[in-house]
């Protein structure tokens, strides 16, 4: 392996560790997220405890992956702004989850995560400028913080 292969391997480790501290701080956070999430009143289109944490492993390992692809395009002029938004989106992420299930303060979770949308919106929008592939590995993300962005508000709207 060349010293620019071990370079680029190394460089999606550390994408995918950035992603994956993210998952477990917030899984620290809400220890007991699942007792949390099944003493709420949640609408009936809630998804049962058990499949966030599958879903989010998934997600967080595509987050990582697009990061990477970005960070492989040196040239790519906005490269920079790319990887500037997807370190915003993620420290928006990182805050949701103590929000939610630490404090229960389901207002300040949903601003979080109307902020969050927004922020994959706009690192989709510059990821597709530099990779489309990285775009397109974002779409899942941001089709699933949108759905918790509604299962965010009904429950604040059942629980607050």
């Amino acid at each position: 392996m060349t010293a620019q292969g071990a370079r680029a391997w190394a460089a999606l480790i550390g994408f995918l560790l950035a992603a994956y501290a993210v998952a477990a701080a917030g899984a620290l956070a809400s220890a007991d997220a699942a007792t949390v999430y099944t003493s709420l009143d949640v609408p009936a289109w809630a998804p049962p405890a058990w499949l966030f944490g599958p879903v989010w492993t998934v997600l967080y390992a595509t987050i990582g992956a697009a990061a990477w692809l970005v960070w492989r395009r040196q040239a790519a002029p906005d490269r920079r702004s790319a990887i500037t938004w997807w370190v915003v989106q993620l420290a928006l992420n990182l805050g949701w989850t103590p929000l939610f299930f630490g404090l229960g303060a389901y207002g300040a979770a949903l601003i979080d995560i109307l902020l969050l949308a927004t922020a994959v919106s706009v690192t989709i929008l510059f990821f597709s400028r530099v990779s489309k592939a990285a775009a397109l590995l974002l779409v899942p993300y941001l089709g699933w913080v949108c759905f918790a962005t509604a299962l965010n508000a009904a429950i604040w709207t059942a629980n607050g």
